[in-house]
């Protein structure tokens, strides 16, 4: 009996299949470089820029006559790109991890097909991250009391400082979307698929951190959490309807919150941006405050409200797209019925002696002649 030859091959190192296949495995390698750097004096101070969160600012205050307590708090600066750079590569890692260990099983389970395929993919990634924001995105609303006083939206604008989790919500925010860049090369994205995902990468890049570095993180932290919540019910009926096509019920509570999102999304932009910083006292432009005058919070506004729209119309499509997909459904049904049952007439008549134009079959012109 011969040896059977492997018919499998390894692509030649640094080839692009190579890079796809192991991707996961260099991202590791090149974030254990900045995790070993905090090892070495040498290397400490510049791995300390990509790990941990720059710009602290401790504020003390006297609580009574002796007893002081201090705050840590933070800036954003330049300094947290490098920040954000690291945790993109953490979420390349995590990207990965939940594809081969989760998603990959449950497709070998289900036998989706291709277009299923990438779809499941797509809901099943975006959903894991939509339920972590949204839940730690809320934690830090109520630990704020954002929720319980919506005036500390506007009020004390400029909202320089930042507490710790607000400021690595957003650097997170930031590498996770960055990370969507890279992951469209690594999981062969078909190319009719990439415009429409860099459109709404590019948004969630453009709105994130417009709201971090514009000093308006409180109001784009709630507006995320809105999102977020929307957008993690849609995928959610996404999973369940490719485990079931029959239940389709999801779809119809996210289309209901998808209009009250975009509906309370333009509200609360307009009370801050509109009204709610106009009564701040500080009404002229300074950059090192991080203050904005009219001109910049118009086009804030503006380019909220274009967003919204741009959504809105996006969601009006695709409806219509489906409620004539539904109408022609019942339409074909019934042009494909009467076909049926002529068919089965003919092959009745057949047997009876007599064809469909009307005259005799042979086997009738048989009995007659005998």
């Amino acid at each position: 009996m011969g040896i059977k030859k492997k018919t499998t091959k390894n692509p030649p190192v640094l080839s692009h299949e190579f890079v796809i296949q192991n991707h996961a495995d260099i991202v590791s390698c090149i974030a254990m470089v900045f995790l070993l750097g905090l090892m070495f004096e040498v290397t400490s101070k510049a791995a300390v820029l990509f790990i941990t969160v720059q710009y602290n600012v401790t504020i003390s205050s006297n609580e009574g006559a002796e007893e002081t307590t201090s705050v840590n708090h933070f800036l954003h600066g330049i300094k947290d790109l490098a920040t954000v750079f690291f945790y993109m590569l953490v979420a390349i890692i995590l990207h990965a991890i939940i594809q081969e260990y989760v998603l990959d099983k449950l497709n070998r389970k289900m036998h989706f097909s291709k277009t299923k395929h990438s779809k499941f993919n797509e809901s099943g990634q975006l959903g894991v991250f939509y339920l972590f924001s949204f839940g730690w995105g809320t934690s830090i609303l109520l630990s704020e009391n954002i929720l319980s006083n919506p005036v500390s939206l506007w009020e004390g604008y400029p909202h320089v400082q930042m507490p710790f989790q607000m400021k690595f919500f957003y650097i997170c925010q930031l590498g996770y979307w960055l990370h969507a860049l890279p992951e469209l090369y690594f999981q062969k994205t078909k190319k009719e698929d990439i415009p429409r995902q860099l459109v709404y990468i590019s948004l969630y890049l453009v709105h994130i951190a417009g709201a971090y570095v514009l000093n308006m993180n409180r109001l784009g932290l709630v507006l995320l959490v809105i999102h977020y919540f929307v957008e993690l019910i849609f995928h959610i009926s996404r999973l369940v309807y490719f485990s079931n096509e029959t239940r389709q019920t999801g779809f119809t509570a996210w289309a209901v919150l998808f209009v009250l999102g975009r509906l309370l999304t333009l509200s609360l932009s307009v009370l801050t941006v509109g009204f709610g910083l106009a009564t701040s006292e500080q009404q002229g432009f300074d950059l090192d405050a991080g203050h904005l005058t009219v001109l910049p919070r118009i086009t804030v506004l503006a380019a909220i409200c274009l967003t919204q729209a741009f959504m809105m119309w996006k969601f009006i499509n695709f409806q219509l797209r489906r409620w004539r997909e539904h109408a022609q459904t019942p339409t074909l049904k019934k042009k494909q019925a009467p076909a049926k049952s002529k068919s089965k007439k003919e092959k009745a008549n057949g047997v009876n002696g007599v064809s469909s134009n009307g005259s005799d079959s042979p086997r009738a012109k048989k009995e007659k002649s005998s």
